[in-house]
């Protein structure tokens, strides 16, 4: 898959396209991981958090794992787990990935807080630990993932832009993420950075775990409380809950309000095709995925993130833990050729399927 390349973003891109270059052309030792000098022969542990949202399967493991391969010619291997949505269960991975004696652990963490315990136990048996798309907690030695903040800002200023002059006609809802994420923090942060004094929301929500379904019985919730004809429009955090929203619309007979998401799931570009759903935040995976191998790579053989970590971000246990943040790109029907088409994430075929070529053909989806 291509890498995204947009103007607006340039000067951030640059920060994480310097992890285009071989981990084997850094020489010096890290300060941060533990693990002796190693070659190409190296265990890499990936733990994903769960499997509802698509880009996990679909595009994270993947990437990482053909850029850990390129990394170490085809001499490194990935040791793969998904927690399916159970933070217990991840830290019981954790523990299997020490004693499987990895050289190296990816962590996206199912809960950040809980995880701490377990990325201390693995940094004490001397395997370095990199936080991926989420801050976890605990000793981690590096951090790649969206500027979540902007997430959020996006997301809330393209709100404002569909609404226009109805900001404040009626309420909107504010769907956010789960209380254990705490990316799902920083996109409610950018957000209310934007709507707050713009709109007036009615509900807001933290929902557990992520899932379309607890959104979907939030959102008949709202519905019932504020009143169908006072609600303009919707702030959810992500794709897979704003699918969830959008039954509860139509089974209230909703439409035509914005929802905004984020992921860029086929679903939710599929609704963006249609109208159903306003717009989706498109998050360039190929960029943040080979980040992630590349600082994996590089503390595995005891080298040093200098080259590609030019950013540092605190965590609630860790100071200045070198980081790699990848800008974002506001997804809507207007632009999905210039982004989730021209980066490779999906073809034409795939997003106009039968049931929606005709709404493909209206946008000039081709």
């Amino acid at each position: 898959m291509r890498r995204a390349a947009f103007a607006i973003a340039a000067g951030a891109m640059a920060v994480s396209l310097a992890a285009c270059g071989s981990a084997a052309e850094s020489g010096d030792k890290s300060d941060s991981g533990d693990s002796a000098a190693k070659g190409d022969d190296i265990k890499v542990g990936l733990l994903l958090p769960e499997n509802q949202t698509a880009r996990y399967e679909k595009f994270d493991k993947p990437l990482i794992e053909k850029k850990v391969k390129e990394l170490t010619n085809n001499k490194g291997e990935v040791v793969y787990n998904n927690a399916k949505q159970d933070a217990s269960l991840q830290n019981q991975q954790v523990e299997t990935m020490i004693t499987n004696k990895v050289d190296v652990l990816i962590i996206d963490a199912v809960d950040a807080k809980a995880i701490a315990g377990s990325v201390k136990k693995a940094k004490d048996a001397g395997i370095p630990i990199v936080a991926f798309d989420r801050l976890a907690e605990g000793p981690i030695d590096a951090y790649t993932s969206f500027d979540n903040v902007t997430v959020g800002k996006t997301q809330g200023e393209a709100l404002l832009k569909a609404l226009g002059n109805k900001a404040k006609d009626g309420q909107i809802v504010m769907m956010n993420g789960s209380s254990t994420d705490p990316n799902a923090a920083l996109f409610k942060e950018g957000a209310h950075s934007v709507l707050d004094g713009k709109v007036n929301v009615g509900r807001e929500y933290d929902t557990k775990e992520w899932k379309p379904e607890n959104a979907n019985s939030n959102m008949e919730g709202a519905i019932s409380a504020i009143g169908k004809d006072k609600i303009v429009g919707v702030y959810s955090a992500n794709d897979g809950m704003a699918g969830g929203i959008i039954t509860a619309l139509k089974a209230a007979g909703i439409d035509d309000i914005p929802v905004t998401g984020q992921d860029a799931e086929l679903a939710g570009v599929q609704r963006i095709v249609t109208g159903e759903q306003y717009m989706s935040v498109y998050k360039p995976y190929p960029q943040e995925a080979n980040v992630a191998a590349e600082m994996a790579v590089l503390l595995a053989q005891g080298k040093s993130l200098d080259s590609i970590a030019k950013d540092k971000v605190d965590s609630p246990t860790t100071k200045a833990v070198p980081s790699v943040l990848v800008p974002v790109v506001s997804l809507t029907s207007a632009n999905i050729n210039d982004t989730v088409i021209k980066d490779g994430i999906y073809t034409v075929q795939e997003i106009c399927t039968d049931k929606y070529k005709a709404a493909c053909d209206k946008i000039g989806l081709k």
